[in-house]
């Protein structure tokens, strides 16, 4: 019950929209094909952290090119599907927020989750049936296969569809809502900005066979733009969560829109350097990396300004809700989001310091995102968790496992582990890139733990019988 009057109180709009069956049987589909997704990224990591692991690596004969396609499939959808799903649930929620009827062009937004659930097997397709030659470029790792390519236009038509719903149809202003739709409106468009950026590249590529560069020319930009998506989708969560966990405004809405629109204005440029250098010149591809420090000024603006409130709370005597989700999963995004931020100001691209970087900053979304779906998505879908005990072990096995792997991964890098390589072809021999490689390997078994509980409560809710909460939001 504390859980859904929580949900009431901060998202007042979304809780009365979820009345119609149209929009509770839409947000489950996104919410389903995010839990489906991160099912297929875990599988694909467990295999990928025992290729790479010293000693576990060498003991398994692979298939040809096993780990490249392992690692394609992991990425994409440990990062790109997991992410965008959370996107179309977002896009939902705020479209249909502070109505109690279908918005304007619902049927054109409801076809975009069917859409992008075809363009998911199609990109699984290539990697199961050994199909193609998987490419380990940077944003969207790919297979040289038509049905991948396929899949990817897919996906990007299919988040069009719910994006130009929310945006022709604005939710009503004035609403307690009404930060979160602004940001995830800015969301929307930064989305369409990212879309841009893969047409102009591919403009200009069109007459070349695909191949690594094709794809990292392809992929370079738009890639830069989606960053700057999660990063807006980031601070939203963070800002509900914080609401949720301590029963108060935290980020004033004021600060939230603020955040949104510098990452909104950043990424308003990014186009026309496809006009402005040489089409994927070293200048060109350096405007697009340094668009990114941006990023760090929204979030820095809201962790502090959320600390600064912490502290100046009236009652901060009482003990924080640790035994809260909410709370939990704010604290450990911030700290793993801003370790994987802090280890990006000591890379070089091309050892395993990298996907070190970006392991920790991706890893801090998802436990946000993992605190939507236990405080917000499951109540709205009236299937809410009671097990907090169970969601904590969780939590930190995620948070623990994933900042082991990552601190691995640096110290590896800083000895010269090469990244994007498994086995014996990562060379290693000096005890301190063994070492860091085998805390990597412990530290994602660990993650992988976490991941898979996660999988297990949220997937149970989702495809088991609805839960007492249903009543209380019904009434």
């Amino acid at each position: 019950m504390a859980k859904c009057d929580a949900v009431s109180e901060v998202l007042p709009a979304y809780r009365d929209a979820m009345r119609h069956p149209s929009a509770r049987r839409e947000l489950w589909g996104w919410c389903a094909l995010a839990i489906l997704s991160l099912g297929i990224a875990g599988a694909f990591a467990v295999l990928l952290a025992w290729s790479r692991t010293p000693g576990l690596g060498e003991a398994v004969t692979w298939p040809a090119d096993f780990f490249r396609k392992a690692l394609v499939v992991h990425v994409v959808f440990a990062f790109i599907i997991w992410f965008l799903a959370v996107f179309g649930a977002f896009l939902q929620l705020t479209a249909w927020a502070g109505r109690d009827a279908p918005p304007r062009l619902n049927a054109i937004g409801a076809a975009g989750l069917p859409v992008v659930a075809v363009a998911c097997l199609l990109l699984l397709i290539p990697a199961l049936l050994d199909r193609g030659v998987p490419t380990l470029n940077n944003y969207v790792p790919a297979i040289i296969d038509p049905l991948f390519y396929l899949g990817l236009a897919l996906l990007a038509g299919g988040l069009c569809l719910p994006v130009l719903r929310l945006l022709l149809t604005p939710a009503p202003r004035g609403e307690p809502h009404e930060p979160v739709s602004f940001a995830v409106s800015g969301a929307a468009v930064i989305f369409l900005v990212a879309l841009i950026c893969f047409g102009l590249a591919f403009q200009f590529l069109r007459h070349q066979t695909p191949s690594f560069r094709f794809n990292e020319e392809l992929f370079w930009g738009g890639g830069h733009m989606m960053q700057f998506l999660s990063t807006t989708l980031l601070i939203v969560t963070w800002a509900v969560l914080a609401r949720i966990a301590l029963g108060r405004e935290i980020v004033g809405p004021r600060l939230i829109k603020l955040a949104a629109a510098i990452l909104i204005l950043a990424v308003l440029p990014a186009p026309f350097f496809y006009y402005l250098f040489p089409p994927f010149s070293a200048d060109q591809m350096n405007a697009f990396t340094r668009l990114q420090w941006i990023l760090g000024v929204p979030t820095l603006l809201v962790v502090l300004a959320g600390i600064r409130a912490v502290a100046r709370l009236p009652d901060t005597h009482r003990p924080l809700p640790w035994g809260r989700p909410a709370f939990l999963c704010l604290v450990l995004s911030i700290g793993v989001f801003g370790l994987g931020g802090v280890l990006g100001l000591f890379i070089d691209g091309t050892d395993t310091r990298t996907p070190a970087h970006y392991h920790g900053v991706i890893s801090g979304v998802t436990l946000a995102f993992m605190g939507l779906f236990y405080e917000v998505f499951l109540p709205l879908l009236r299937r809410g968790l009671a097990r907090d005990r169970v969601v904590r072990v969780q939590l930190w096995l995620f948070a623990v496992g994933q900042s082991v792997a990552v601190l691995g991964l640096f110290w590896a890098g800083g000895f010269g582990a090469p990244r994007k390589t498994a086995g014996a072809e990562q060379g290693l021999e000096g005890f301190g890139a063994i070492a860091g490689m085998a805390m990597n390997g412990l530290g994602a078994a660990v993650a992988v733990a976490g991941g898979v509980m996660f999988i297990w409560l949220a997937g149970r809710a989702m495809f088991g019988r609805a839960s007492e909460v249903a009543s209380a939001l019904s009434e």
